[in-house]
């Protein structure tokens, strides 16, 4: 590429008689009239903000953070946070790793294509199904793109997506938006207790259903009991049955290719990261008959001409990948280096540190929601069920002055309607229950 004079900029390959000809076609004058950008919101040349040395910087910056509540967090409701272990920081953010693009060469990224293989292969055994890409970006997109798969394989006609009550709107939202443009309809079947009213799906669904869909644990914690019959009517209307999870519950729950479902997703992240808040990790696996459906990227193992045990991306349906509007997504670079970081966390905990650390949230949160069943003014838990790391709690004092007054003793809780609170209790923050216990005494 030419220098700055005669090509104008030294990232732009036009000339300055290249640019004068594209204007003249297009019809104006200079570049600036091919943008609206309002004069409020348009660059001035200026800033604003005022120069700083390192030091001075490094000391503003303090103080703006220091401005932050400090507060022990017992929230969930698909935001879940473990103890990462240092080892996931070490290797992950290796130049390697950290700097790497789509693994387009396989022959240069052996060490990060077999890191996302094990992935796979780990989630593989823990759902039971034959197929698992890496990766989406989170359980509400990976829950969108299940139904648009179901949208593409299914034999007959249909439209609707069955959702229970208990889906979290976050996730409604995107699958909503996800389904609009495939001319597919969501529809909500009720819940019984926190789990699916079995009665109520079977009157819901009929032979336009695409896909049914079920969590376990569900987004109030609760574990869902009557997968099976669940599976059997979204099998016996053609439907697919779509469950969603986590890695960490999927150790110790019921297996979903046991209970009938086609595919699984969830948020992956509960390994390898901390409470993002919006970043996540995509979990998506399916039965081996969709494998050519698959959005994102499977990395498979094969040989190289010596023989030896080599890894490639075996299928790369995203839009970057040649196929365009052929595409079923268009999943992003980073989301690879966030599976490398829950493939690591999960190595490292081996089968039966991840059993026992799944056995914690089961214990820890039936331990919780006992002690604040003794508090006056709370009854826990709600919903008369098994729970996984977090339950919700009936106060009988509006719910969101509890949650505010809770604020104020430094901790965190959900108010998920007006006399109901949600907490979730992990190894992450269990060192703080006593305190938390305390503090509902003093605001229920």
């Amino acid at each position: 590429m030419s220098g700055r004079n005669e090509r104008g900029t030294p990232y732009a390959s036009h000339t300055d008689a290249e640019t004068e000809a594209m204007l003249s076609a297009v019809g104006v004058e200079g570049v600036d009239d091919l943008f609206d950008i309002p004069a409020s919101v348009a660059f001035d040349g200026e800033f604003g903000i005022e120069s700083r040395s390192e030091r001075e910087a490094e000391r503003h910056v303090r103080g703006l953070l220091a401005r932050n509540d400090d507060l022990t967090e017992f929230l969930g409701r698909g935001h879940y946070e473990h103890y990462v272990p240092s080892l996931v920081d070490h290797i992950s953010q290796r130049s390697e790793f950290l700097t790497s693009y789509t693994q387009y060469q396989p022959e240069v990224t052996q060490g990060f294509l077999q890191a996302l293989f094990e992935y796979q292969s780990m989630l593989v055994e823990l759902t039971g199904l034959e197929i698992v890409n890496a990766s989406m970006y989170d359980h509400a997109t990976a829950l969108a793109e299940a139904a648009l798969l179901a949208a593409r394989v299914r034999s007959t006609d249909g439209d609707r997506v069955l959702v229970p009550d208990y889906l979290l709107e976050s996730r409604r939202d995107v699958l909503e938006s996800y389904t609009d443009g495939a001319g597919l309809s969501v529809e909500t079947f009720d819940t019984d207790d926190g789990n699916v009213d079995v009665d109520a799906l079977a009157d819901a669904i009929d032979s336009d259903a695409v896909m049914v869909y079920a969590e376990n644990p569900t987004a109030l914690g609760t574990v869902e009991e009557r997968l099976d019959a669940v599976g059997d009517l979204a099998a016996d209307h053609d439907a697919m049955f779509c469950l969603g999870s986590d890695p960490v519950a999927l150790s110790v729950l019921e297996e979903p290719a046991s209970v009938g479902a086609d595919v699984v997703v969830g948020d992956a992240a509960a390994l390898g990261l901390p409470t993002a808040y919006g970043m996540g990790l995509g979990l998506f696996a399916c039965r081996e008959e969709f494998v050519r459906q698959v959005p994102g990227r499977l990395v498979g193992a094969s040989e190289d001409e010596s023989g030896r045990r080599s890894y490639t991306l075996t299928l790369q349906t995203r839009e970057q990948h040649i196929r365009r509007e052929r595409a079923t997504s268009n999943i992003c670079t980073n989301q690879a280096w966030v599976a490398l970081r829950t493939a690591i966390h999960a190595a490292s905990l081996g089968p039966g540190g991840l059993v026992d650390l799944a056995n914690d949230c089961v214990r820890l949160a039936a331990d919780l929601a006992g002690r604040l069943d003794e508090v006056e003014g709370v009854r826990a838990p709600v919903h008369d069920r098994h729970h996984f790391r977090e339950f919700v709690a009936r106060t009988d004092r509006p719910a969101a002055a509890v949650a505010d007054d809770l604020e104020a003793e430094g901790f965190g809780v959900h108010a998920v309607d007006d006399h109901r609170v949600q907490v979730c209790i992990t190894d992450a923050n269990e060192h703080a229950a006593d305190r938390l216990v305390a503090a509902f005494e003093e605001v229920a």
